[in-house]
């Protein structure tokens, strides 16, 4: 167990405090708590209500990760940097991040484990190491943390938005201009599969710009996420009256014979080396599939122009 502990600043709910001293959310401090791992004044809190007062001396620790059963795994994925405190992979389609009781598949989490990478468990025992996820069908860049500071760090740079990503799309109509939509998102009150913008969901705010534009309304746009909610480029184009290609949870129009997945690409990360304090930047290289549905629209050395990792954020400057 790795046991730290600090005195309270402030009175209030022990699971505010906590998630502000960690700079993590307040579901995985409900975890910690659940767990067990939090102790005021050397009594373990079990409720998340529970009142801190000021100069309250406040414990929490953080699991080891335990060895889940062995799965099959008979993939591999790209790995794009690894030092001894973090991973950046190119995640591909079809793949689901972490474990959770309706996924029957080997997933990433399954294949770091068996690769024998040491890592983080602040997310909670399912979620070994994810700092942040893409959705199943949604391909790109990932970053892993191997220990529960270099996770601790990250989750900061994700709040205060120093690390993020820029996404490339496919969409079924071209966009009028570029764009940002700030409008928040929850979950569908009618189909718990979809989240929708809804009155009292959490706040979301993306960028859209246009890059390329075919003759047959198919355009390739970037997407930089201020906000970090499920499905959320998806939700805020559907707002528009777009659709990433293949979308049909969100309203393509398709056949599934045609366009087997959706056209979304986490194509650029940007952090900041939670050790070194180096910025750095990871280009996810974009897979033959969606490579080959854009070369039938598009030509290659236009779409090289556009997707160049050294001028698509400048890009977003006038949104």
């Amino acid at each position: 167990m790795n046991r730290k502990q600090f005195v309270s600043a402030s009175s209030g709910r022990i699971d505010k405090i906590l998630a502000y001293e960690l700079n993590v959310s307040r579901n995985q401090v409900e975890k910690l708590i659940k767990d067990g791992l939090v102790s005021v004044n050397g009594k373990v809190v079990t409720k998340t209500s529970f009142k801190v007062s000021e100069d309250d001396e406040i414990a929490y620790e953080f699991k080891e990760a335990e060895k889940r059963e062995p799965v099959e795994v008979d993939f591999d994925v790209e790995v794009l940097y690894e030092d001894e405190y973090l991973l950046v992979v190119n995640k591909p389609s079809g793949l689901v991040v972490h474990p959770a009781p309706s996924v029957k598949e080997p997933t990433l989490v399954d294949w770091l484990i068996k690769k024998g990478i040491s890592l983080s468990t602040i997310s909670g025992e399912e979620r070994h190491g994810i700092v942040h996820r893409i959705d199943k069908e949604t391909t790109g860049a990932l970053v892993i943390a191997k220990d529960n500071k270099t996770h601790e760090e990250l989750s900061k740079q994700l709040q205060d938005k120093s690390m993020g990503r820029y996404y490339l799309a496919l969409i079924d109509h071209p966009l009028k201009e570029d764009v940002l939509v700030d409008r928040p998102i929850g979950r569908n009150p009618k189909n718990r599969l979809k989240m929708d913008v809804v009155p009292h969901g959490k706040p979301a705010k993306t960028a859209f710009k246009k890059l390329l534009t075919s003759a047959y309304d198919v355009e390739l746009i970037a997407a930089k996420l201020f906000t970090g909610r499920t499905h959320q480029i998806r939700v805020h184009l559907n707002t528009l009256g777009r659709h990433i290609l293949g979308d049909d949870l969100y309203g393509f129009k398709t056949k599934r014979d045609k366009i087997p997945r959706v056209y979304l690409h986490a194509y650029l990360l940007y952090l900041t080396h939670p050790v070194s304090g180096k910025k750095m930047e990871f280009t996810a290289p974009l897979f033959d599939d969606m490579t080959t549905f854009m070369t039938k629209y598009f030509d290659q050395g236009e779409i090289n122009e556009k997707i160049d990792p050294l001028t698509l954020g400048s890009g977003f400057t006038a949104v």
